[in-house]
């Protein structure tokens, strides 16, 4: 009877787990982590929480279950050495992607304001450790504890990672949604690769950062034909002139 209430509880606080990942938005994190937030104590509070929320929740659900390690891969890795050579395989490899996806949509890089990036990196690396303990360990680890197929298991997660991210919305470009399916699914090989979530976890921090670092944005970027041109000082007219239209073809235009 007590392991049966253990296992319900345990899965309620993995259930708790990803509906907190779905339900970012709310919280002004992850994706949402951008420059549209208001600002303030309040926006941090808020932000904050769910950083705290989704770490506390995976350190329980760490406690509860009976094998975190060898079945839900909460570890580094089987060989630390390993992972941190993967990490950083991957690290560069998402970063070269960010440039690349700067310069083909918005035509270069667009740096952040320099008063942005410890916000930036607050939310790079816990938005990363979230997403690959809840995706990557936790459920992945459950879905092969079933004796699904590794790659039904992979597909399965990055799924329902990219469904998380809510990067599949109206008037989103899919450059974002594609990076993030394939994080879901290249993190997940790397997990069951290396048994644990270290080098999945690296290498998804440094493409966040890399990202937000090229882009300006956190997740939730606009397509290239929405972003505000860069006004052309040349092309104005002086504070308080204005063109009126010629309405006798013999005049001159007139101005005011």
């Amino acid at each position: 009877m007590n392991d049966v209430l253990q296992s319900l509880i345990l899965y309620a606080f993995i259930g708790l787990l990803l509906l907190l990942r779905f339900d970012a938005h709310r919280f002004g994190a992850a994706e949402y982590d951008d420059e549209e937030a208001p600002g303030g104590w309040r926006t941090w509070l808020a932000r904050l929480s769910w950083y705290v929320f989704g770490i506390g929740l995976v350190i329980v659900i760490y406690r509860l279950h009976p094998l975190p390690i060898s079945v839900l891969h909460l570890q580094m890795g089987d060989d630390r050495g390993a992972a941190l050579i993967v990490g950083f395989a991957l690290a560069a490899m998402g970063t070269l992607i960010a440039i690349g996806y700067a310069y083909l949509t918005l035509g270069g890089l667009r740096l952040p304001p320099a008063r942005r990036y410890p916000a930036g990196l607050v939310n790079s690396v816990g938005t990363a450790f979230v997403d690959e303990a809840a995706f990557r360990g936790i459920l992945l680890g459950l879905l092969l504890g079933t004796g699904l197929p590794v790659e039904v298991a992979i597909g399965f997660q990055a799924l329902l990672y990219g469904l998380a991210t809510r990067l599949g919305a109206r008037g989103r470009p899919l450059g974002p949604l594609a990076l993030a399916l394939g994080i879901g699914l290249v993190a997940g090989w790397v997990t069951v690769e290396t048994g644990g979530i270290g080098a999945a976890l690296m290498g998804h921090a440094v493409t966040r950062m890399a990202m937000f670092v090229a882009t300006g944005h956190a997740g939730q970027l606009q397509s290239a034909s929405d972003e505000e041109p860069i006004d052309d000082p040349t092309e104005q007219t002086p504070e308080g002139w204005e063109i009126v239209s010629d309405r006798d073809p013999g005049m001159g235009p007139q101005y005011r």
